[in-house]
């Protein structure tokens, strides 16, 4: 069953009651308390300009474990030669606005919308988004951003115009 959000609740059902395509909801806004409650539900929302919004939980979510992460070789050399500064929160709307328009092997467009740099902007300003930037040379070269709570970080996108940078 796909759910229709009222304008003024922000909450959300239950993630488990998602469609098998992972779709939940449908409906609402961007507001900073609706999309805490559904970070705080196991959801998020991906849809393109000119739709509603669509809110999803899908079933599995990747979930990396800093314990069990595993560094490939080739990462650790490039970590380790110095290459890239790594600053956190210095240009969250640059990086953005990047994730946004960085072409992407074998995809065309973004769902990456005005409103979503806004929405996001507003929880970065609110101490909830946070960015993650790679320079090289005095350069923006890579980087990401998402949305923190509690011990938890939901990584949303990333970019990268020089190799490794946006890991």
């Amino acid at each position: 069953m796909i759910y229709e959000l009222d304008p003024d609740d922000p909450s959300f059902p239950y993630a488990d009651e998602a469609e098998e395509t992972g779709l939940l909801a449908i409906g609402g806004d961007l507001s900073v308390d609706r999309l805490l409650n559904a970070y705080a539900s196991g959801v998020f929302p991906w849809y393109a300009q000119g739709e509603p919004v669509l809110w999803w939980s899908l079933n599995p979510r990747m979930v990396l474990f800093p314990n069990e992460f595993r560094c490939s070789k080739s990462l650790w050399r490039t970590a380790r030669s110095g290459r890239y500064e790594v600053r956190v929160d210095t240009c969250f709307e640059e990086v953005i606005r990047a994730c946004a328009t960085v072409q992407r092997r074998d995809e065309e467009g973004t769902w990456i919308s005005e409103d979503m740099i806004q929405a996001y902007t507003e929880l970065h300003e609110k101490g909830f988004a946070h960015s993650f930037e790679a320079f090289e040379q005095g350069r923006l070269t890579g980087g990401l951003y998402g949305v923190s709570m509690g011990d938890l970080f939901f990584g949303e996108s990333m970019f990268h115009t020089a190799k490794d940078a946006s890991k």
